[in-house]
């Protein structure tokens, strides 16, 4: 009995050491997204930027308001995708919130794409605070009127930066409480996870306001995970679609009203 206890607990062991060795290209899989070559956005108005640190060299794309805003100063949407995605697949979806008079900005997580460097939650957190960092300096930014958006993984991108930057309020879609609230489906212990993403202890010490939207029938982040975010926040507004995962926002026109109210509600516009 002692060599079957001896020999499983060794097994053990070895399952939790793979599973520690592999978690980092389980979720953030950017080796098996191809990069697109860079885009030519002459007489567009979208500005490329480049987020540097001594690790990496991350791209990030500014898409102005439209031209017929009459402000000086205006607001500001910093956007992380899935981790899934690259920031090419999210102009589409992104684009509309400029002609209400929002500058938008897709932050390219380091390792993914173009980018250079390797992606983690340490990382990806300096890439979401340069960019922020490298937006404020700008004189027709809002400074007041930051609005933090991230869909799944990009949720934990967002509240890392709302965890050290001011902001007015966020949009979270289809984001986890955290990723060690997933180790009990692999049967290993929370602290062999490497990049944690603790998004319900940022949630639940934000005093803005936050927009959680999550979809009914999610079986990669389930619903109850949208749940106890919107349970944890001070100020936060749920909305519910019937969709799973990779099919959310069902109906794009009414997720952009459903945000554009909410941000309307909270005067942040």
């Amino acid at each position: 009995m002692i060599k079957i206890a001896v020999a499983a607990s060794l097994l053990y062991s070895f399952y939790c050491a793979a599973v520690y060795l592999i978690q980092r290209p389980i979720l953030f899989p950017a080796a098996h997204i191809p990069a697109p070559p860079q885009p030519d956005f002459k007489n567009s108005g979208i500005e490329i930027l480049w987020i540097e640190t001594s690790d990496f060299k991350s791209e990030a794309w500014y898409l102005p308001p439209q031209p017929n805003s009459f402000k000086t100063l205006h607001p500001l949407i910093i956007f992380a995708h899935g981790n899934g995605e690259l920031i090419d697949y999210n102009l589409p979806e992104m684009a509309p919130f400029t002609r209400f008079g929002y500058g938008v900005l897709l932050v390219e997580y380091p390792g993914y794409g173009r980018s250079s460097g390797k992606p983690s939650q340490k990382s990806i957190a300096q890439a979401m605070t340069g960019a922020y960092d490298l937006m404020v300096k700008r004189p027709d930014i809002d400074k007041k009127k930051i609005i933090l958006f991230g869909r799944s993984l990009g949720g934990g991108a967002v509240c890392q930066l709302a965890a050290v930057r001011d902001s007015a309020a966020m949009i979270l879609v289809s984001t986890f409480t955290g990723i060690r609230s997933f180790t009990s489906s692999y049967f290993v212990p929370g602290f062999i996870v490497r990049d944690p993403f603790d998004n319900r202890s940022v949630v639940s010490a934000y005093n803005h306001p936050i927009l959680i939207i999550h979809g009914k029938y999610d079986d990669t982040v389930p619903y109850h995970h949208g749940l106890e975010l919107s349970w944890a926040a001070q100020k936060g507004t749920m909305i519910t679609y019937d969709c799973a995962h990779n099919d959310c926002p069902p109906d794009r026109e009414q997720h952009i009203k459903n945000i554009m109210g909410f941000l309307q509600q909270n005067e942040i516009f």
